[in-house]
C-alpha cells in the first residue's frame, strides 16, 4: 500500500479528492446535487486565475493547449444554450423562466463541457481520481451491511429532505436521504446509495467498476470491484448488470482494432454468425424480451414517455423544441415527458438542434478515443467512459445526472490531453506513457 500512496498535490486535485472522498457526507447533508456544479465552477475559476498568473508550467512558459475535442464539447453545449434561449422566446416563457432554465443549463449540460475542459487543461492526475473513487468505494462497502439491515428491519426508508432544497433543483428526490427504497411494482428492496434513484446508482456502480479495473493498488482494486458489483446488484438495475457483462469483452476488442490477427478473427466470427443468422436473431430477441419483462411497469412507462416526447416534438417544435420539461399524466406516473431517455428528452425540450448538439461531440469523442485506445491506457479508460455515457443516454437523462458522472467526464478530458501530447504522437514513447513515465509535456503520468 505504501508504494501506491497517492495524495493531492495542488488545489484542483484537493477539490476533486474531497468531492469524492466526502461524497457520503455531502449526501447526508443533501448537498450532492450542489457539489457537482460548485466543483465545475471552482475548477473553471482555477483555470481563469492561472490564466492571469505566472503559475502555468514555468519551465515551458505557456498555458496548456486546449484539445480539439474539448472545443467541440464547448460548441455543442453552447448550441444547447442557444436552443434554450430561442425556444423560450418562441414560446414566450418570460424572463424569469428563461433565467431559471439558463441556470439549469449551467448545472447540467454545461458540465459536460466544463469537466472535460478541466481534465485536459488543469494539473489533474487520472490516478488520483481513481484512488479517490477507491476511498469512496471502501466507505460504501463498510456502510452496505447497515443499509441492508435497515431494509430487512423495515426501518424508515426516507429519513428526511435537506433544507438545501430551498436553493432549487430538479425535485425533492435530489435532496432526500434514503436508507433504501421499496419497489412499488413488487415490494422488493432496492438501494440507491448517494444517487436520486436506483438506476442512477447503478450507473455509478458501473463507473466505479471501470475505475477499479484501472487501479494499481491491489487492495483498492479488489474493494472497488466488489463494491461496484454489489451496487449493481442491490440497485436491481438492468442496465447496470448488462454493462458489467458487455464492458470487458467490448473494450478488449475495441482497443485492439489495429491488431491484424483480431481483424482476421473478427472476420471469421462474422462469417459464422452469418451462417447461423436465424439462431443468433432468435437468441437476441429472446434476450431483449427477457430484459424488457424483468420490470414490465418500468418498461411500459419508459416507452410511453418516449412515444409522447417524439409525437409532441414532431407536432409542436421540431427545430428548437419546447424549451422546458412538462410532467406527464397518471398513465406515465406523472414522470416528465422525455425523461428516462436523453435523446427523447432532447427532441422534446431542445428539438433537432439539441440532439445534434450532443450527438456531434459524442461521435467526435468516440472516434478520438478509439484511436487513443490502440496505444495508451488512458485512451482505453476514456473510451470506456465515453461508451458508458452513450449507453446510459438511452436509459437516463445525462443533463440531470451530470453531477454524478463528473469523474467520467474529467477522465475523458484527461485522455484528450494525452492525445495532443508529444509522448503519444511519438510511437517510441508510447510504452513510457503506459508505464507511468510520461514526460512533463504530457502533464502528470497515468
Amino acid at each position: 500500500m505504501a508504494t501506491h500512496r497517492i495524495i493531492p498535490e495542488n488545489p484542483e486535485e484537493r477539490l476533486i479528492f474531497a468531492a469524492l472522498v466526502w461524497a457520503w457526507g455531502f449526501y447526508v447533508l443533501g448537498a450532492m446535487y450542489l457539489i457537482g456544479p460548485l466543483l465545475a465552477v471552482s475548477l473553471m475559476g482555477i483555470y481563469v486565475w492561472r490564466s492571469f498568473s505566472s503559475s502555468w508550467d514555468i519551465s515551458r512558459g505557456r498555458k496548456p493547449q486546449v484539445p480539439a475535442g474539448v472545443v467541440v464539447w464547448w460548441i455543442g453545449m453552447g448550441m444547447m444554450l442557444l436552443s434554450l434561449l430561442v425556444a423560450h422566446i418562441a414560446w414566450e416563457l418570460g424572463f424569469g423562466q428563461t433565467l431559471k432554465s439558463s441556470i439549469g443549463w449551467l448545472k447540467g449540460w454545461a458540465m459536460l463541457a466544463m469537466f472535460p475542459f478541466a481534465g485536459a487543461c488543469l494539473r489533474i492526475r487520472p490516478q488520483l481520481v481513481i484512488r479517490a473513487a477507491g476511498w469512496f468505494g471502501l466507505q460504501t462497502l463498510i456502510l452496505m451491511p447497515f443499509l441492508i439491515l435497515a431494509g430487512i428491519a423495515h426501518l424508515p426508508s426516507k429519513l428526511y429532505i435537506s433544507p438545501l432544497q430551498a436553493i432549487g433543483g430538479p425535485g425533492p428526490e435530489f435532496f432526500s436521504v434514503y436508507l433504501y427504497i421499496v419497489d412499488p411494482s413488487d415490494n422488493s428492496l432496492r438501494w440507491q446509495f448517494v444517487a436520486p434513484w436506483a438506476p442512477a446508482a447503478g450507473m455509478m456502480g458501473n463507473m466505479l467498476f471501470v475505475l477499479a479495473m484501472h487501479e494499481r493498488a491491489r487492495f483498492f482494486k479488489v474493494v472497488g470491484i466488489i463494491v461496484s458489483v454489489m451496487i449493481c446488484l442491490m440497485t436491481r438495475s438492468r442496465m447496470a448488470e448488462l454493462f458489467l457483462v458487455i464492458y470487458p469483452p467490448l473494450i478488449w476488442s475495441l482497443s485492439r482494432l489495429s491488431r491484424p490477427w483480431l481483424l482476421a478473427v473478427g472476420g471469421g466470427v462474422s462469417a459464422i454468425i452469418g451462417l447461423l443468422a436465424d439462431t443468433v436473431i432468435d437468441t437476441i430477441q429472446s434476450a431483449v424480451s427477457a430484459f424488457r419483462s424483468a420490470r414490465m411497469d418500468s418498461t411500459r412507462v419508459r416507452e410511453a414517455l418516449g412515444r409522447i416526447a417524439v409525437a409532441r416534438w414532431q407536432e409542436d417544435a421540431p427545430i428548437w423544441g419546447h424549451g422546458v420539461v412538462v410532467r406527464g399524466t397518471h398513465f406515465v406516473e406523472f414522470m416528465p415527458i422525455g425523461s428516462h431517455h436523453t435523446w427523447y428528452g432532447l427532441l422534446y425540450v431542445k428539438g433537432i438542434v439539441g440532439l445534434v448538439a450532443l450527438l456531434g461531440p459524442l461521435l467526435w469523442t468516440v472516434f478520438e478515443m478509439l484511436i487513443l485506445a490502440q496505444i495508451t491506457r488512458i485512451g482505453r479508460l476514456g473510451l470506456t467512459m465515453t461508451l458508458m455515457v452513450i449507453f446510459y443516454s438511452f436509459g437516463e437523462n445525462l443533463e440531470i445526472l451530470a453531477y454524478l458522472i463528473w469523474p467520467a467526464l474529467l477522465l475523458i478530458g484527461s485522455a484528450m490531453k494525452r492525445g495532443i501530447s508529444p509522448a503519444v504522437r511519438d510511437n517510441r514513447a508510447v510504452e513510457q506513457v503506459d508505464n507511468g513515465h510520461e514526460p512533463l509535456a504530457a502533464a502528470q503520468a497515468f
